[in-house]
């Protein structure tokens, strides 16, 4: 049998476009930014490691660029000096809210989100297909609000319902937006897209930094096939689970290293490959073919 060249060319074409992610995005952790550093965390190094960052990722073809939380560590007076270097990407860029983005004084705590370009708390946007949702995980929280708020108040109760110890750096998914991610996926599996979610908080595996309600969101998740992946940052050390067919992903710290930590991911049909920069390291997870409607 004779294999024409219009045939070989035409089976090379399939196997580079096979080989061709669907479209790729940045995604960094825990920028940190704050005048100080320690032994630790490097955070006064954080504008030259983002500046570092996007120059790479405007080198690119990037869908978008998300950034998992903590944009700074303390004092609103931070965000002045690494909001500019991430609006200097040419990718459209996006923010998840952390807790250490509340570090700053209480009458300014409400200005946070408007600072980073939100206009609301959580939210979701897509692209080719997939439906990102961006979680706020600091929507329960004992230091997003002022002191005298009745939502700290209400926080102080919720906290005090769980295990002794759990950390009062983490926060929680309130019964309005959990009602709201339901409804997202809904739309989702009806529109056949698939998920991937967004916040600054782990779920999965246990972990101390694990969001207060965790189990909540995992259940939640575990209903609907069309979830992928749910990306975070909070864990400077990074971690990996997978669950009832869904990634589990934290990814690394950039403030936590000299020399950078930043990733980008790639999305294929049956696959996410995330390719680590620095400190940050490769993975690649396999993806269970679309539920049938």
């Amino acid at each position: 049998m004779k294999i024409t060249l219009a045939l070989l060319f035409a089976f090379s074409t399939f196997i580079t476009q096979a080989a061709e992610p669907l479209f790729q995005f940045g995604a960094v952790a825990d920028c940190q930014y704050c005048k100080q550093t320690s032994a630790v965390r490097k955070y006064s190094q954080s504008t030259q490691k983002l500046t570092e960052c996007v120059a790479h990722y405007n080198k690119l073809n990037l869908a978008f660029v998300v950034h998992l939380g903590d944009f700074i560590d303390r004092d609103f007076e931070s965000f002045a000096k690494v909001v500019p270097i991430y609006n200097r990407l040419k990718a459209p860029h996006y923010h998840v809210l952390g807790n250490h983005d509340f570090s700053v004084v209480d009458e300014k705590k409400a200005s946070v989100p408007a600072q980073l370009g939100l206009k609301n708390r959580y939210y979701d946007f897509a692209h080719k297909g997939w439906r990102f949702i961006v979680l706020d995980g600091n929507d329960v929280s004992l230091y997003a609000y002022p002191k005298n708020d009745p939502r700290t108040k209400a926080a102080t109760a919720f906290h005090r319902r769980l295990k002794a110890g759990t950390p009062t750096w983490n926060g929680g998914v309130g019964d309005k937006q959990l009602v709201w991610i339901e409804s997202k996926l809904k739309a989702a599996t009806k529109a056949k897209e698939r998920v991937m979610l967004f916040c600054h908080f782990p779920v999965h595996p246990a972990n101390v930094h694990n969001l207060w309600n965790h189990s909540a969101i995992t259940e939640l998740l575990a209903k609907y096939p069309c979830v992928a992946a749910y990306l975070n940052g909070h864990n400077h050390a990074g971690n990996y689970g997978e669950k009832n067919g869904i990634h589990y992903l934290s990814l690394k710290g950039m403030v936590d290293t000299e020399k950078n930590s930043y990733s980008v991911m790639e999305v294929y049909a049956d696959r996410l490959i995330l390719k680590g920069f620095g400190r940050q390291e490769n993975r690649e997870m396999k993806l269970s073919a679309p539920a049938k409607p």
